[in-house]
């Protein structure tokens, strides 16, 4: 089971740095690139179920539920703005400032929730 979970963070931490990248990427001229998407998925998908794996005994782990909550209720968003932001995109249509840093920075707190708070 320990190998299954770290891969799943292994993955999770792709799936960030999907979106912070491209995110950093693109911040002189903001937009939404479909792989923000992608990884805004990938992070949803390896966080819910990584939050299965936490019950397992033999992880020994001890999660913080309302942290999760929090974390899981901001990857919802990102993943909301990322598929607003990619469908503008595929469409031809402009991407506000505030969407595009809204999918970046929204996973830079979410990053920086799972990082600092203990």
């Amino acid at each position: 089971m320990s190998i299954l979970f770290s891969i799943l963070v292994f993955l999770h931490i792709v799936g960030a740095a999907m979106i912070v990248g491209y995110w950093i990427a693109t911040i002189k001229e903001p937009t939404v690139h479909p792989r923000q998407r992608d990884g805004a998925f990938l992070q949803l998908l390896t966080g819910i179920a990584m939050m299965g794996l936490i019950t397992v005994p033999e992880l020994n782990m001890h999660p913080n539920y309302f942290k999760l909550g929090i974390k899981f209720a901001i990857a919802v968003a990102v993943a909301v703005l990322a598929v607003i932001g990619s469908r503008k995109v595929k469409k031809g249509e402009p991407v506000s400032t505030g969407l595009a840093h809204g999918v970046g920075g929204l996973a830079l707190i979410n990053i920086a929730i799972a990082t600092i708070w203990n």
